[in-house]
Formats: C-alpha cells, structure tokens, sequence
C-alpha cells in the first residue's frame, strides 16, 4: 500500500493568502445557469421542490377536512419536516461515500412511490388524519435523502465565485415552487380534487428522476477504500463540532426557523380565519414564494454589497416578525397578501445568508455531512416550531401564537447578538494537492490495523508560549475536523521550549485519509505553527501503530 505523503513546508501560495471569494460577489445572479451541468440540476431541483410544496398545501388542506384538530393541522408540517432531523446525517453520510448522481435520482423514485400511495388511498377514501400524518412523514423521507446531496453537489459543479448566485438560484428554484406548488395545487383542489395533486407529484418525480440520470458525473479519484457508514457519521459531526463557524450557523438558522414556522405552520388556519379557502390559502403562500424570487432576483446582490450576513440575519428576523404579526391581525385578504410578500422577502434574505456560511465552512469531502447537519437543524427549529405555536394557539389563539413567536425571534437574537456568522473572511477550503509521507513505514501494514498515533516535536522561544498556544488550538481543532479520534500538546519539564504534540487516528487507513483532507487553509496553518520552530530543522514527526499483546 502507497501511503500518501506528509505535507512538506512551503513557502504560503499568493493565491491562497489572497483567500477565497467574498461572498459579496457582483457576479450576474443568473450566470451559473448558463453552465448546462448546473441548468439541468437546477431544474430536476425546481421540480423537486414543487412537488414538495404541493405535497405539504394539499396535505394541509385535506388534513382540515378530516379534523378540527388545531394541533393536527400544525403537525402536518412538522410531520414533513421531522424526518430530515431524524435522517439527515444518515443521508449525508451516504451522499459523501455513494456515487451522489444515483443517490440523488434514487430519492426521486421514493417520493413518486409515496405520492402514488398518498393518491390511490385518497381517490378510495381510505385516508384518517393519523395515516395521512404518517405519510406525510414518508414523503419528508425523500425531503431527507436529497437535500444533503443536492447541496454537496451544487458546489462540484459551479465555480467559487459563482457559489453565492448559485445558492441564490436555488432560493428562487424553492420559492418558485412555493409559487407554483401551492397554485398548481389550489386549481386541482377546487377543480378535481387532493388524489389528483398526489398523482401529479408522482409524473413530476418520475421527470426530475430521468433528469438527474442524464447528468454524468465524475468521482473524484483515489486510491484508499471508500469511508464506511458510521465512521463517516462520525467524522462529520465531528467535523462540524470543532468547526467555531459551523456552530454558529447550526445556533442561527435554529432560531430563525423555530419562530418563523409559526407563521406557515399556521397558515390555513389563517386563511380560514380571513374568511377565504383554499384559494386564499394558496394565494397567501404564492406571496410568500414571489416576494422571495423578488429579493434573490434583484436585491439580494446590492444587499450582500452593503450588509454583511449578520445584519441580513438581524433586519430580516425583526422585518419578518412584523410582517407576521401583519399577517395574523389583517381583516382582509389584500393587505395579508403584500404583508407575506414581505415575510418572503426577508425569509430568503435571512436562509440564503445562513446557507453561504454553512457552505463556505465546508471542505468538499466532508460538505454533505455538513450541509446534513445544517439541514437538521433547519429542520429540527421548524418542526419544533411547529408543535410549539400550535400548541400555544390550541390554548389561546392564532394571533397570540404569532404575536408570541414574532416576539420571540428578535428578543433570542438581541440575547445571543454576539455569535457572529460574518465580519471576517472566509477560509480556503480547497484540497491541497496529493502529498507523500516524508518517512514511509517500513514494515508491512494493513489498512485496519490501528489506532496510530502521530507525535510532533516542536522547538519554541519561552517567549512566545502564549502565542504558540493560541496557535495550538486552531491545530487542535483542525487535526479533529480531520477525522483524529484525540488531541493533546505537552510541555517538557525540563526544557520550557519543548513541546510534543500527539494525536490518535483510528486506523493505518484512517490516518491516510486524514492527509487526503488538508486544505489551503491548513496549509496556512501549518505555516504559522512553523515560525515559532526555532532552528532550521523541521518538527521531528514520529508515527506509531498500535500492537497487539498476547495476554
């Protein structure tokens, strides 16, 4: 077995001291469109997102006719919602280790089958408040499975500095379908009825699924064995543990979620209230999803100039607090309509920014663990959101519930106002180009043998502990998002200078990895811990494997 190598010291790349693109680029919000890779994705993702959001109104709806449940009809939503945090890094794990395109069209095949079960149950009038609810739950499965895939894919396929409008084309592909879904859904209920929303969500997957199959894409190479299923879950939320930035946004996007939802887990309920049906229901719900393509077609590029992703987060949370509370208190169906435009304005505005920072937080080997998380998360404030402000309007009312979350939100933000998710440049996560051990191992090892452990001896100025230690810490970090299982540093009794840093990998193969996943940014980091080698001799790195003793 060729190990690969260790990195050697270099002098630090221009390009990647330069650091990667800010995330207020200028770039046409269209551009990563004309790339036909990305269009045709981006399409089979619009679809996707369709049938979803017709899934969830006709669901909604016709959970209304099958009880006078409040609660009921707040669970739909969290019964969408939920598998995504039950499943979401189970989903990620295999998207980072299976071959993505067939993962990805896999998940479309799931959702027709469910849709085609949700239809012939409702054309025999078989359907109960209780099995619509757990199906409802199997369709937010497929929800589950492609969502971590879709978003490590985006980034394989469009360059960096396209990454933000990329992210923001698939903000308008979901508030399309917000659009779409929700109208195309409203005209079948009134015209044919629920069964016929669920066949056609069937035809659609089974079109984004022949979709997604034309696209050919290229595993990248390597010579180690592919990660195996739990390892993998392991590492990614591992990974995202030690990342400071990661768990920051995982803390946002939460927040945001759990007192927005008020407002759409809510929203029939609403519209009843308003004095419409169906059609005023799907009507506010188009509001929501045009007032969104507004922001991400012609706003949100002058937004990301002159506001950094916190002060997206800050106005947008506050802003959409009050469009809610507009929403819930209107008498009437036109001043609600302009209010959740608004509402869809800063949901977009607030998501989008959210999702930049967790994607630019993530090396590529490890993105749809990440992403999976991140999407729990998500998932996890909305549909805990849910149950919550049903449950506070089962024992008040509508616009107590959402007087209460849009009150919520901006007091949470103002109390945790210092967890930042901007104001500083983001890291170059590339991966660095293949590297070779410096020692190779002369005797004969197997991948699986193990754990190893890996001692690095450094040499510093008494002077300069304190820096060296800080330095030392954004090292622990690292080698931990890695995949090491520990980390530790110790200081020599007898000479203060010396210090010796050890960490434990699970196994010969699990060590090699580990040297596939560094990244300009650990490049760099290793360029600091250098200077404060003292001398013209590099950190003397010894790797030892575990042995066996016959007891």
């Amino acid at each position: 077995m060729n190990p690969p190598s260790e990195p050697r010291p270099a002098a630090p790349d221009p390009a990647a001291a330069a650091g990667p693109p800010q995330s207020g680029s200028s770039a046409s919000i269209i551009g990563p469109l004309r790339d036909p890779v990305f269009r045709m994705l981006w399409l089979a993702w619009l679809a996707a997102n369709v049938t979803m959001w017709m899934n969830d109104v006709a669901s909604a709806w016709l959970m209304t006719s099958l009880t006078d449940s409040v609660v009921m009809v707040a669970l739909v939503q969290a019964a969408s919602t939920l598998p995504v945090f039950v499943l979401g890094l189970p989903s990620g794990a295999l998207a980072d280790i299976v071959d993505r395109r067939r993962y990805f069209a896999m998940t479309q095949l799931w959702v027709a089958l469910v849709a085609v079960l949700l239809g012939v149950l409702a054309l025999t009038e078989a359907l109960s408040a209780p099995l619509l609810l757990a199906l409802t739950f199997a369709n937010g499965i497929g929800m589950a499975m492609r969502w971590p895939v879709f978003a490590a894919i985006v980034p394989e396929v469009v360059k960096r500095p396209d990454l933000p409008s990329a992210l923001a084309l698939n903000g308008i592909a979901m508030n399309m379908s917000r659009v779409i879904g929700p109208v195309v859904a409203g005209a079948l209920l009134a015209s044919a009825g629920s069964p016929y929303v669920f066949l056609l969500n069937a035809i659609l997957s089974v079109s984004a699924f022949f979709l997604i199959l034309r696209w050919r894409s290229q595993r990248k190479a390597s010579a180690l064995p592919g990660e195996r299923f739990l390892g993998a879950m392991r590492v990614g939320v591992q990974h995202v543990r030690e990342s400071p930035r990661m768990r920051v946004v995982l803390v946002r996007i939460f927040l945001f979620f759990l007192q927005t939802t008020a407002l759409t887990a809510l929203l029939p309920l609403i519209a009843r209230a308003i004095g419409g049906g169906a059609g005023t229901f799907t009507m506010l719900l188009a509001a929501m999803g045009t007032g969104a393509v507004i922001v991400a077609l012609f706003l949100l590029p002058m937004l990301r100039g002159r506001l950094d992703r916190d002060d997206l987060v800050r106005w947008g949370t506050v802003i959409h607090a009050v469009a809610a509370v507009v929403v819930v208190l209107s008498p009437t169906i036109w001043l609600a309509v302009p209010a959740m435009m608004i509402a869809g304005m800063m949901w977009l505005a607030v998501a989008n920014s959210l999702t930049l920072a967790a994607q630019m937080a993530l090396p590529d080997w490890v993105r749809a663990r990440g992403m999976s998380i991140y999407q729990m998360a998500l998932m996890g404030g909305s549909a805990a959101g849910a149950a919550l402000w049903g449950y506070v309007a089962s024992h008040s009312t509508l616009a107590i519930a959402i007087i209460s979350a849009s009150v919520a939100g901006p007091l949470v933000l103002l109390l945790t106002r210092r967890l930042t998710v901007g104001g500083v440049a983001d890291e170059d996560l590339t991966l660095t180009s293949p590297i070779s051990l410096a020692r190779p191992p002369v005797i004969e090892l197997h991948g699986d043998e193990g754990p190893v452990m890996v001692t690095v001896e450094y040499h510093v100025d008494p002077a300069r502990a304190a820096e060296f230690s800080e330095v030392m810490r954004e090292t622990r970090q690292a080698r931990l998002r890695q995949g090491a299982l520990s980390w530790g540093l110790f200081r020599d009794t007898a000479d203060p200078g010396r210090y010796i840093e050890y960490f434990l990998d699970e196994s010969w193969i699990e060590h090699q990895r580990r040297l596939e996943r560094f990244t300009n940014a650990d490049v760099g980091l290793r360029a600091r811990r250098l200077s404060f080698q003292l001398g013209d001799e590099l950190p003397l790195v010894n790797r030892y494997i575990a042995d066996s003793i016959d007891r």
